[in-house]
């Protein structure tokens, strides 16, 4: 039993002290920034229709960039017009946790053909356990999949919490672990999808990738993630 609990979670007990002030002084010092500007749904391009949805939480909203066309639905509906007529919608709010896209997209009764998430990091602060998470990403997958025809699903990982710059030790220790812990379960949840393919970002380490509250993504970073999704999409 012992072998199946990480070191993090063993430590987490004797560092609660110093993970609960360490959490404080980092909410206190956030720089709280808002949701960027401009429309969440449209049309763009010429060419084959492609019905896109982008789901998820802030980092999915943008934030981290000034307008929607500097986040990720503005870059990547911008690269997928090329070659497409997109309709795409955005539904991602600051905060939401994969149990609040659930209740969200259970709203929606529109196809799509590709869908984007991006999840994680609320389930992480809010100390989801890895199998109630992997349950619920199975649960979100069968909707998008299912109520909303999805052809393709692509999951971005759960972020790599322990790289935040504005994250201090051991505090980001003990995120990082958690993340990469529950991106292990979403890996277990996409398998059993062959719609979806799990996307892991591999970024190098440039402070420019990281917006000025050193959470979320920068423009640049949003740009690199456009691509691999555009790469992604052509490809199916």
């Amino acid at each position: 039993m012992l072998s199946s609990i990480g070191a993090d979670q063993i430590l987490r007990v004797p560092l609660l002290p110093i993970l609960a002030f360490q959490g404080l002084v980092v909410r206190r010092n956030a720089q709280f920034l808002p949701e960027p500007t401009g429309p969440r749904e449209g049309r763009e391009g010429r060419g084959p229709r492609l019905r896109l949805l982008i789901a998820g939480d802030s980092s999915a909203a943008g934030v981290g960039a000034g307008t929607q066309r500097q986040a990720l639905s503005g870059q990547l509906v911008s690269r997928l017009a090329m070659h497409h007529t997109v309709e795409w919608r955005l539904e991602a709010t600051t905060g939401h946790t994969t149990q609040d896209t659930i209740n969200r997209l259970q709203e929606l009764h529109e196809p799509f053909d590709v869908v984007v998430t991006a999840l994680g990091v609320n389930d992480v602060t809010r100390a989801v356990h890895k199998q109630r998470f992997e349950t619920q990403q199975r649960q979100l997958l069968t909707l998008l999949t299912g109520q909303m025809r999805a052809q393709k699903v692509i999951v971005t990982a759960v972020p790599q919490m322990a790289r935040f710059p504005a994250l201090p030790q051991p505090l980001a220790w003990v995120l990082g672990q958690q993340a990469a812990r529950l991106d292990r379960g979403l890996q277990n949840a996409v398998a059993g999808f062959p719609q979806a393919t799990h996307l892991a970002l591999d970024l190098p380490d440039d402070p420019a990738l990281a917006a000025m509250d050193g959470y979320h993504p920068s423009p640049k970073t949003y740009a690199i993630w456009a691509e691999e999704l555009t790469r992604i999409i052509n490809q199916a």
